[in-house]
């Protein structure tokens, strides 16, 4: 499903300056902003935006600022750091339709955290890990989907599994029964050169819709999460069916990108 607009540019220059969030009706603006700029992708790639879910990120935002954008209408939000999102989640129980993707990275020993509250995976790239999350889910009795992460830019600095072991892989999670495998996720190439990391998202579909040919059974490959604040246009117009979006939402942070990834992106 190559795109007819192969010229839309990133947004990474508008890094680290969009204007912080403060109040509900800010949220309400922002949302409506990124909502829209969603609908023009898929009109640009004959999409319905219907298939295409927001995930709202919300790293580094402390608890009444996160309160302010569930009543806005953020009911899912995306974290990388387990524990911090471990911690927020203890701290707003209280908002009982609040859900939460882990984005991130994730060590083993820390996989107990996400088998306790995490609704969703989005970096699972070792069999370790897998069986790890497996284990502790059975144990609270829980299951949890997944996304496996795939590292389409080559980067050494970036985690996820190379392209060609992916096949592999994807061939053993049927054995953890309390993942729900829903597709893969990449962080692209963080550039301003727009066809470079349009090439990313190309080959994290074209994985995809191999892989799908070949799938075991109960393994799910409908959905590519792919694209940020900078560069979500594009990746809808490949294929995109999640897309994180931090701080297009929420407004610049504080805190360096290299705390949360291995290279800047957001």
């Amino acid at each position: 499903m190559p795109s007819p607009a192969q010229d839309t540019p990133t947004r990474h220059e508008q890094h680290g300056r969009y204007p912080r969030a403060e109040t509900v009706d800010d949220f309400r603006h922002n949302l409506a902003a990124v909502q829209a700029r969603i609908a023009a992708a898929c009109r640009r790639a004959g999409r319905d935006p219907a298939g295409v879910r927001l995930l709202p990120v919300s790293k580094t935002i402390d608890e009444a600022r996160i309160r302010q954008a569930h009543a806005a209408g953020c009911h899912f939000l995306g974290e990388n750091k387990v524990q911090e999102a471990h911690h927020k989640w203890e701290a707003m129980q209280d908002l009982d339709d609040l859900q939460w993707s882990v984005i991130g990275h994730l060590q083993t020993n820390k996989a107990k955290l996400v088998a306790r509250f995490a609704s969703e995976f989005q970096a699972l790239d070792s069999l370790r890990l897998a069986e790890t999350l497996d284990r502790r889910l059975q144990l609270e009795g829980r299951s949890l989907d997944v996304f496996v992460q795939v590292n389409t830019s080559e980067e050494d600095s970036k985690y996820g599994l190379a392209p060609a072991d992916v096949p592999a892989f994807v061939r053993e999670l049927p054995r953890f029964g309390a993942l729900r495998v829903r597709g893969l996720m990449t962080l692209a190439l963080f550039s301003e050169d727009a066809e470079r990391v349009r090439a990313c998202f190309v080959r994290l579909r074209g994985l995809r819709d191999r892989l799908r040919q070949e799938a075991p059974d109960g393994i799910g490959l409908e959905d590519l999460s792919m694209g940020m604040s900078g560069d979500f246009e594009i990746a809808i117009e490949e294929g995109a069916t999640v897309v994180r979006v931090g701080q297009a939402i929420f407004g610049a942070r504080a805190t360096p990108d290299s705390h949360y990834w291995p290279t800047g992106t957001g």
